[in-house]
């Protein structure tokens, strides 16, 4: 099974991410046809950097002829308190967004760092300058992308919303993003998730976050980092806070993690075949920033001869279920979108009759440990009800791999399912068949259908 490792012992940040994605392999022409499907007259520019004897790669997001990122200046004090944002940052790594306006007096740190404005508020910003949630889903929504890049996309800002409105109380839809809602921080969002889904991985693993430490100047006082929307899409991932005084995780970088759906851990056991460096703006003393990407395949402690007459790939997973028999079904659904987005690894609504004779619905929710405070949260809160059924379940899995095949419609990815060594299961991925046919105007089912064709045709050259 493929299978990829973060290493977010400096944080992580979007021009991060794209960087590690580069460096481990991921080609130019995948992020930059990304970039360029945007239509925001934004282009990438990647260069090899040090980083404490780290050689790593820093990738910058242009906006027409000019930098669009916020690139700190150098200050005096390596671990000085944090300040306003009067004028620039002084973190370790440069954040994933620029602001594109300026202001008669300068942001607070909600303001600029957490890029939030809302109509209706208590004390509103003279200027709502920003792209709305809706904008930016509608943008990426009409880019010539691959259906999965866009779901990937649009789920990671929906997250950065919910985030920010829960912290606001306001509603999502009145969210308007200034920073993340710049070019840059669009960029390195999108192409992201074009790079992710080009690696075809089949599950992505996360060390515990450092978030680094120190206290941020906010609109409503100082608070410790990390900051309130930082804060929240960190629920139910493994944190700490060592060697610098300093914000290391962006409120980019935090809902890039949390739509990739990772398990976090140590680790895992792995034949490591790539690794990449990618690189924050700033170039601290023996502190390597950086993040670290490896990507292999996971390792089976079994012999051969072992596997040959045994197959155990059983995993652990939780399960939380409820009934429900007075919920509307559009809350239903929103729920289950919900779930997914917090991490869940599967959703299911299944019909019952409950007492008294009254029909409802079963909702259960699987998921890896580590997320079940959030699902356990978001069911309690969006839900009618009044308590959650929660159990550790074994569930066995074929190995997954993923292998393209060229068909008339162009490349379809092809989900592998195998025992020991042999697959049993074989489908062509929905989403490329759905754009292929998109694309080409041909029926979804001749799609799927050649690339089956085509598959068998790989694997009888292979045998």
């Amino acid at each position: 099974m493929r299978i990829a490792y973060l290493d977010c012992f400096a944080g992580i940040s979007g021009d991060m991410f794209l960087g590690a994605l580069f460096d481990a392999g991921v080609p130019a022409s995948v992020l930059h046809a990304a970039t360029a499907a945007l239509s925001l007259d934004a282009s990438l520019q990647v260069e090899t950097v040090d980083r404490s004897g780290i050689s790593s790669k820093k990738v910058h997001v242009f906006d027409g002829e000019t930098l669009a990122e916020v690139t700190p200046e150098p200050h005096p004090h390596d671990h000085g308190p944090q300040h306003s944002h009067s004028h620039p940052h002084d973190h370790d790594h440069a954040h994933d967004h620029a602001p594109k306006h300026s202001h008669d007096a300068p942001h607070t740190h909600d303001q600029s760092q957490h890029e939030i404005s809302s109509h209706g508020h208590d004390t509103p910003h003279p200027h709502v300058h920003g792209r709305s949630l809706t904008a930016i889903r509608a943008l990426i929504q009409e880019a010539p992308l691959q259906e999965p890049v866009k779901e990937m996309a649009i789920r990671t800002f929906d997250l950065l919303g919910r985030a920010e409105a829960k912290i606001h109380n306001v509603p999502v839809d009145n969210i308007h993003f200034h920073e993340v809602g710049a070019v840059d921080a669009i960029v390195d969002i999108v192409a992201a998730c074009a790079g992710i889904h080009h690696l075809a991985i089949d599950q992505w693993y996360c060390s515990p976050v450092n978030v680094g430490g120190g206290t941020v100047v906010c609109a409503h006082g100082t608070f410790p980092v990390p900051a309130p929307a930082t804060a929240d899409l960190l629920r139910g991932i493994p944190t700490y806070s060592a060697h610098v005084q300093k914000e290391l995780v962006t409120p980019t970088g935090a809902a890039l993690l949390r739509a990739l759906r990772a398990t976090f851990g140590e680790h895992p056991a792995m034949s490591v075949e790539q690794i990449g460096y990618g690189a924050g703006t700033r170039n601290p003393h023996n502190f390597p920033n950086v993040l670290r990407l490896s990507i292999g395949q996971s390792s089976d402690s079994a012999t051969p001869s072992d596997r040959h007459h045994a197959h155990d790939n059983s995993q652990t997973v939780t399960v939380l279920e409820t009934a429900l028999d007075d919920l509307s079904p559009q809350v239903l659904a929103y729920v289950t979108e919900a779930a997914l987005a917090e991490g869940a690894l599967d959703v299911m609504l299944t019909p019952v009759i409950m007492k008294k004779g009254r029909p409802g619905t079963l909702l259960t929710v699987l998921c890896n440990e580590t997320q079940r405070p959030a699902l356990e949260r978001l069911i309690l809160s969006e839900t009618s009800t009044l308590g959650i059924r929660i159990r550790q379940d074994r569930r066995s899995c074929l190995d997954r791999s993923h292998v393209a095949v060229q068909t008339e419609f162009g490349e379809i990815r092809m989900k592998v399912g195998s025992l020991n060594g042999v697959p049993l299961n074989v489908a062509p991925e929905f989403e490329d068949c759905r754009s292929a046919a998109s694309h080409h105007q041909v029926p979804l089912k001749s799609v799927q259908q050649a690339a089956m064709v085509a598959f068998h045709q790989v694997e009888v050259m292979l045998t």
